[in-house]
C-alpha cells in the first residue's frame, strides 16, 4: 500500500498492519484488513457501491426493463457529459474548494461550438479547441483571483456562473438556439459511435492486465526499498475479478448497441486522472494541500501552482462536458449547461465519495456518483414519475452522503486517523 503526504503516523501504522495481514494470511488477511479499515471509519467507496446495488435492485423489481441492455446503454450515454464535468468538481473538492460555475462554462463551450460550426464555418476541431482553450482560460482566471487576492472560490465561481451565463447568451445571439449538423463527426461520436465487441473485450483485458502488472511493479519497487509487500494471490484474484466483471458487462451491453464511445472517453479520463492523482508528485501535492495548506507549504509544495492547475482542469473538464452534452443533444441553446447540470455534477462528486472537507476522494468518485444519479433518473423515468420526485430523492441521497462523510471523519478522529 502507498502513503500520501497527508497521512498521519496512525494511518501509516494502519497501512503497515494491513500489509502484514495480507502478506501472512493472503485473501483472509485482505478481508480482515478491509474490516478493520471500515471499523476505523475508512469507508472508501463502500457506501456508494452498496447504494448503487440497492438502487438497481429496487428499480429492477419495480420495472423489469431497468436492467435491460437497451436501458443500460442509454444510461451510460447519459453519464458521459455530466460525469466529465464532475471529474473537475472532484479535483476542486480535494482542495477543499468549490466551483459553482461549471454549468455556465459548459453552456458557453456549447455555444462556441455551435456558433463556430454553423455561423463562422470553422472546422469542427478548431471550434472544439477554441471552446477548450476558453474553458482553461476561465480556470486560470479563477486561480489567479483565488491565489493573488484571496477571494473565496465560492464567491469567484458564483460571479463566474452569472458572468459566463451572460456571455453564453451573447455568443448565441438573438436566435438563442443552434442546431448542430447530425452528420458531423462530433455528433456521431456522442450519439451513434459504439465500440465493436472485439475492441471492448480487448480493452477489458488490457484494464485487468494493467491492474495486475501495476500491482506487481509496485510490489517490486517496495521490495527493493526494503518495505513490506502484499500477497501475489490477492493481486491475481483482484485482476481476475475485474476481468470477469468487465467481460460480463461487455457481453451484456453487446446484446444491444454495445459500449458507447462517449462513455468510454469519460471512463478513460477518470482512469487518467486517477493515475495523476495517485502516481505523480502533482497528485500527492493536491491531497497534501487539501489535507493542510500550511503543512503543504512548509513541506515545500508550491501551493498556489496547485490551486491554479486544479482550477484550470476543472473549467477545462466543464467545457469538454458541455461539448459532449451539446453533441449528444445535437444543439446548443439557452438551456445548455442550465437546469440541474451544476447540481448533478457537484452531487456526483460528493455522492461518489469525495469529501467536502478536502484531502480525501478519488477520480472514481465521479464515475460512481454519476452512475447513482443517472440510475435514479432512469428508474424514475421508467416508472413515469415526474422530475419533482427525482430532485427530492437526489437531494436525500446527497444529504445522506454528506452525513456518512461526516460520521466517517468523526470515526477516523476517534481512531487517531483524522
Amino acid at each position: 500500500m502507498t502513503t500520501t503526504p497527508t497521512e498521519t503516523p496512525a494511518e501509516r501504522a494502519a497501512d503497515l498492519q494491513d500489509e502484514r495481514l495480507v502478506r501472512t494470511e493472503g485473501v483472509r488477511g485482505a478481508v480482515l484488513a478491509f474490516r478493520q479499515r471500515v471499523r476505523g471509519g475508512d469507508l472508501g467507496s463502500l457506501p456508494v457501491v452498496i447504494g448503487l446495488i440497492v438502487i438497481c435492485v429496487i428499480f429492477q423489481i419495480l420495472n423489469p426493463n431497468f436492467l435491460s441492455a437497451n436501458n443500460l446503454v442509454n444510461l451510460t450515454l447519459q453519464c458521459a457529459a455530466v460525469g466529465t464535468i464532475s471529474i473537475g468538481i472532484v479535483l476542486v473538492l480535494l482542495l477543499g474548494q468549490i466551483d459553482l460555475s461549471v454549468g455556465s462554462v459548459s453552456g458557453l463551450a456549447a455555444a462556441i461550438l455551435g456558433v463556430g460550426m454553423t455561423q463562422l464555418h470553422w472546422p469542427i476541431i478548431v471550434a472544439v479547441i477554441v471552446a477548450l482553450v476558453v474553458g482553461a482560460a476561465i480556470g486560470y482566471l479563477y486561480g489567479l483571483l483565488f491565489t493573488r487576492f484571496g477571494v473565496p472560490s465560492f464567491v469567484i465561481t458564483l460571479a463566474g456562473l452569472l458572468a459566463f451565463l451572460g456571455l453564453q447568451l451573447k455568443v448565441l445571439g438573438p436566435a438563442g438556439s443552434i442546431n448542430l449538423p447530425y452528420d458531423s463527426w462530433i455528433v456521431q461520436f456522442a450519439t451513434s459511435a459504439f465500440l465493436p465487441p472485439w475492441a471492448a473485450y480487448a480493452l477489458a483485458f488490457i484494464a485487468a492486465a494493467a491492474l495486475f502488472f501495476g500491482d506487481i511493479r509496485r510490489s517490486s519497487r517496495r521490495r527493493k526499498a526494503g518495505l513490506s509487500t502484499g500477497a501475489l494471490s490477492v493481486t491475481l484474484i483482484k485482476a481476475i475479478a475485474l476481468l470477469v466483471v468487465l467481460f460480463a458487462a461487455v457481453a451484456y451491453l453487446a446484446t444491444d448497441r454495445g459500449l458507447g464511445a462517449s462513455f468510454l472517453l469519460f471512463v478513460l479520463l477518470v482512469v487518467i486522472m486517477n493515475f495523476f492523482l495517485t502516481r505523480t508528485r502533482w497528485g500527492r501535492s493536491v491531497f497534501a494541500v487539501g489535507g493542510s495548506v500550511e503543512a503543504a507549504r512548509r513541506a515545500g509544495i508550491r501551493v498556489n501552482r496547485v490551486y491554479i492547475t486544479v482550477f484550470i482542469l476543472c473549467s477545462s473538464f466543464a467545457a469538454l462536458g458541455g461539448l459532449l452534452a451539446s453533441a449528444r443533444l445535437t444543439s446548443a441553446s439557452l438551456s445548455s449547461g442550465g437546469g440541474d447540470t451544476n447540481l448533478n455534477a457537484i452531487a456526483s462528486a460528493v455522492i461518489g465519495g469525495t469529501s467536502l472537507f478536502g484531502g480525501r476522494g478519488s477520480a472514481y468518485s465521479a464515475l460512481l456518483g454519476i452512475l447513482v444519479i443517472q440510475s435514479i433518473s432512469s428508474g424514475l423515468t421508467l416508472l413515469n414519475l415526474d422530475s419533482s420526485i427525482r430532485y427530492m430523492i437526489t437531494g436525500a441521497v446527497l444529504l445522506l452522503a454528506v452525513i456518512i462523510d461526516s460520521l466517517s471523519r468523526r470515526s477516523r478522529a476517534s481512531h487517531g486517523q483524522a
